[in-house]
């Protein structure tokens, strides 16, 4: 793992719980383009879980201590209008320029409208954007990331575009070998989101129990508990 540079930029990753961004900083830290100095997270303050991925807090908080970083919490209302999503990721960055950050990094991969949508965004605010994972050939990357000891459950799933029998299931080998046809196999078009329990770079792992299995919203969410 390279150390950031001296004088490297000092950057906050938007944390999902997920995959994509636990390995979005797995390669920052590797490469040492950027220093990632903080975690930020949107949290539904009605259920006190991940916006959309359904993952309580405790478990949140508990990924920060395992990565060695500090974590902001957006909290954010549900529903939740984008005015009032966007003014609260305002002040949220308000604060980290304060403390000398001046790049965002995300865990995107190729979806073009979400990307230009967050450059344009931080633009106005005169943040730069960091895509450490962007245009990597998704079926590869899940794989590597597998490989490379990424441990995760699918906490939630969207039953229009993939089985809810997938939720609570572990991202394994197996697992992306039973994807149906057309279904990402890194989830990004929404098929699934997950939780990531250990990953390279981690301090030690945050393990889990699996819990009940809900619909709500449209959407399959398994409920994983601290073990």
């Amino acid at each position: 793992m390279a150390p950031a540079a001296q004088g490297s930029p000092k950057a906050i990753l938007s944390w999902s719980s997920g995959k994509d961004s636990a390995y979005a900083l797995h390669e920052l830290r590797r490469s040492g383009a950027c220093e990632v100095v903080g975690l930020l997270t949107t949290v539904s303050a009605a259920f006190d879980r991940v916006s959309m991925h359904g993952v309580r807090e405790e478990l949140l908080d508990r990924q920060a201590e395992a990565v060695g970083l500090p974590l902001k919490k957006v909290r954010i209302p549900y529903p939740c209008p984008n005015r009032v999503y966007e003014d609260a990721m305002r002040a949220a960055l308000e604060e980290a320029r304060r403390q000398g950050v001046t790049h965002v990094a995300f865990g995107d991969l190729f979806l073009e409208d979400i990307r230009a949508y967050r450059e344009a965004r931080l633009a106005e605010a005169g943040f730069q954007p960091v895509f450490p994972l962007w245009g990597r050939e998704t079926a590869g990357l899940a794989r590597e990331m597998v490989h490379a000891g990424v441990r995760a459950r699918l906490c939630c799933v969207d039953p229009r575009k993939l089985g809810r029998e997938f939720a609570g299931r572990e991202l394994t080998a197996e697992l992306l070998a039973e994807l149906p046809a057309g279904v990402d196999p890194c989830g990004e078009r929404g098929e699934f989101h997950t939780f990531v329990s250990d990953a390279p770079g981690f301090r030690r792992p945050v393990p889990v129990t699996v819990g009940e299995t809900v619909e709500r919203d449209g959407f399959v969410f398994t409920d994983l508990r601290p073990a």
